[in-house]
């Protein structure tokens, strides 16, 4: 690795020449120079085919496929910028992302036709990677030669959506420089050698397979194994024919991979590690002991404003230690919140003044939004970079993920984190995935509910709550809804907003736990009528209540 490349097109041209195998795609194996190659011819050719004066952005709606790294080689070549597109958008939306980022030249592959059927993209010229056309139009550019020295760090490499969840997505920024300087860091972290192979599973329109899994195996000159599509049932067999030794994870991909048949030969992979998010400490420790792999979990926020390392000796359930600058902030005002006090069970005692919001009051690479001001000024409040995470922080400087700021529910008065009653509830046997989150009460505040996918007992779970040492008297599950499989997008994150606007009224079946009560018992009609909350929020979808079934 040089650490002295500055630009993600510099590190794309030094593989120019690198004859060893460097990507693989089901029966396709490229050689690093064939990369460079074809980057190369991809670049001259957007040169050729962005008209005069437009904006250099390039639409990729593809699955993880070889020409997505290949274009983005080839945009950082030729001083662009990739616009990942999500497929799970439809229709308006789908257009919207796409006429938003001013992208003059859309790159697609056959089966992803049918998304943009009927919708109205003026000025956008399609490439569909798949069709004989595609091919021809390339052919004149094949001998091109990498020529990183028009890029610079400052230049856009990527515009990638963030969650919507709030409105529609927003177009987080990332330059060449702080890509690569990502990858030089993750690289230099975690040991990535030149024979190294990074399995890319996680769809790369998202920038976690990009920034945290791409970029790294890039800088170092490592391989990179690309799966379509995320597969639990596929990893261990891909990992395997590849020789995978490094993947990224988002959601619930970890626990989807932990539900699969488990075999006695499981800790026979090549695997050195794992690097993601939300896997949770219980689903962390099942990996390691299941297939001798450590993950590493990691927090960084989608707009590069504020990351967290863990490091030796950070203690279980925390994150990392905070950096110069990180601080846990009181979101009414303003203050720096208090230390968490835990008592001998684990329980945080004073998490309505421990919780707060996560700030980076220092210099931070965040590089603003596409097109929109607004959400860019409300990260920046004050000059400092606010997360939208909430987090608590101990005596010892080590932070702790409690939710994102829509995920604190407040229950008779005191403010709760739903990623804590999460990972308490994630520990009961029978659950495969877990959701947490707040529902009005009929009369003031919320209650708890959660969702689980797996097997779900009610008198089993009450006695489970109970045994939980760190579960708070309020923070026991007043609703639990029981699902065959979990909804999650494309990127394997729970859509917590859409179980937390169906509440109650569900097409799954749901449990309660009546007041005075510590048993659950199902939830009739009559009874979720009761909860519909009276202070005309919108929360719960004004349809008839459906009765579902249990299913397990």
């Amino acid at each position: 690795m040089d650490s002295d490349r500055r630009t993600i097109a510099e590190a794309v041209a030094a593989r120019w020449g690198d004859h060893r195998p460097g990507l693989w795609f089901e029966e396709q194996v490229l050689t690093h120079h064939e990369v460079a190659a074809g980057a190369a011819a991809r670049a001259a050719l957007l040169g050729d085919l962005l008209p005069a004066g437009a904006v250099p952005h390039v639409g990729v709606l593809l699955d993880n496929t070889p020409e997505f790294p290949l274009w983005l080689g080839a945009a950082a070549l030729a001083g662009a910028a990739v616009a990942g597109v999500n497929p799970t958008r439809r229709g308006a939306e789908l257009a919207r992302d796409i006429l938003h980022t001013e992208c003059p030249v859309l790159v697609t592959e056959r089966a992803r036709l049918p998304l943009l059927a009927g919708l109205e993209l003026p000025g956008v010229r399609v490439l569909v990677t798949d069709e004989p056309e595609y091919g021809t139009l390339l052919a004149p550019y094949l001998g091109a030669f990498p020529d990183a020295s028009r890029a610079a760090p400052a230049d856009r490499i990527l515009l990638y959506f963030t969650s919507g969840s709030t409105g529609a997505p927003k177009a987080a920024l990332c330059s060449q420089g702080r890509l690569a300087a990502a990858g030089r860091s993750l690289a230099g972290q975690f040991g990535v050698r030149p024979d190294d192979v990074h399995y890319v599973c996680m769809p790369m329109f998202h920038g976690n397979a990009v920034i945290a899994d791409w970029a790294p195996a890039l800088v170092a000159g490592a391989g990179v194994a690309l799966r379509r599509r995320f597969s639990a049932s596929g990893f261990l067999g891909d990992v395997r024919r590849y020789r995978a030794t490094y993947f990224t994870y988002v959601g619930r991909a970890v626990q989807y991979i932990l539900a699969t048949e488990q075999r006695p030969d499981d800790r026979d992979n090549p695997l050195r590690l794992g690097f993601g998010t939300e896997a949770g400490a219980v689903d962390a420790a099942a990996f390691a002991e299941r297939f001798g792999v450590r993950l590493v979990e990691g927090y960084g926020s989608s707009e590069g404003g504020a990351a967290i390392q863990w490091s030796p000796g950070t203690p279980a359930g925390a994150v990392g230690r905070a950096a110069p600058g990180l601080v846990v902030l009181d979101q009414e005002s303003g203050e720096e919140c208090p230390p968490a006090v835990f008592d001998s069970g684990g329980r945080l005692l004073n998490g309505e003044a421990a919780i707060g919001e996560l700030v980076n009051r220092a210099p931070n690479p965040f590089e603003g939004y596409w097109r929109n001001a607004a959400a860019e000024a409300e990260r920046r409040r004050g000059g400092w970079y606010w997360t939208g995470d909430l987090f608590y922080r101990d005596g010892e400087g080590y932070l702790y993920f409690a939710g994102r700021t829509d995920d604190r529910i407040r229950v008779d008065g005191e403010n709760l984190a739903a990623a804590m009653i999460e990972n308490i509830v994630a520990r009961y046997e029978g659950a495969e995935a877990v959701a947490v989150y707040g529902v009005p009460d009929p009369v003031t505040g919320d209650q708890v509910m959660a969702t689980i996918a797996g097997r779900f007992e009610p008198l089993d779970f009450a006695e489970f709550l109970l045994a939980q040492p760190d579960l708070g008297t309020k923070m026991a599950p007043r609703f639990v809804r029981v699902v065959e499989r979990m909804p999650v997008t494309a990127t394997n994150k729970i859509q917590r907003a859409a179980l937390r606007r169906e509440g109650v009224r569900c097409v799954d079946p749901v449990w309660w736990r009546p007041p005075g009560e510590r048993t659950y018992r199902r939830l009739t009609e009559k009874e979720a009528e009761a909860w519909r909350p009276a202070r005309g929020d919108g929360e719960l979808p004004e349809r008839p209540f459906i009765r579902g079934h249990l299913g397990n």
